[in-house]
């Protein structure tokens, strides 16, 4: 799978931004900025965006799985489902939508269920963006070959 320069290139911006997302999650674990931080919730999500920022640089050199695009796929439904109630909470709650300037505390965890949701939202349109390129690169090949062949 040869990707263009410019796919190539969106590619690139698109490891480092994740890679980004991946490093901004060692905050997570600032008790002063969350109410009982979790090292463990911190380090899944840094893995998470970590693995997709490399799937992003694999995918300009080869084909990424299939079935580890699934599962990527899979992982982000899963966190959008358990975070959308805080997502709904902060959308239709009392309180007003707000997605700064609050700290995620035990009674009001709505504001960074509401991060993650969208975190896990951005990383969905990542991965599908990946399996749906990797299904359109895998129509073209055999076309090729065919037209080569004659």
């Amino acid at each position: 799978m040869k990707l263009s320069p410019y796919f190539a290139s969106g590619h690139f911006i698109a490891a480092v931004l994740f890679g980004i997302f991946a490093w901004v999650q060692v905050n997570d674990i600032d008790p002063a900025i969350y109410h009982e931080p979790s090292s463990f919730d911190a380090l899944l999500w840094f893995s998470f965006y970590l693995l997709i920022a490399i799937l992003f640089v694999v995918s300009v050199f080869c084909k990424v799985s299939a079935a580890i695009l699934i599962v990527a796929l899979t992982s982000c439904v899963v966190e959008m489902v358990i975070t959308g109630p805080g997502l709904f909470q902060n959308i239709f709650g009392e309180e007003d939508f707000s997605m700064t300037q609050v700290s995620m505390t035990a009674e009001n965890p709505r504001v960074e269920l509401t991060r993650e949701f969208f975190g896990a939202l951005i990383a969905f349109t990542a991965v599908f963006y990946l399996f749906m390129r990797r299904r359109t690169t895998a129509k073209q090949e055999p076309q090729k070959s065919r037209n080569s062949g004659s």
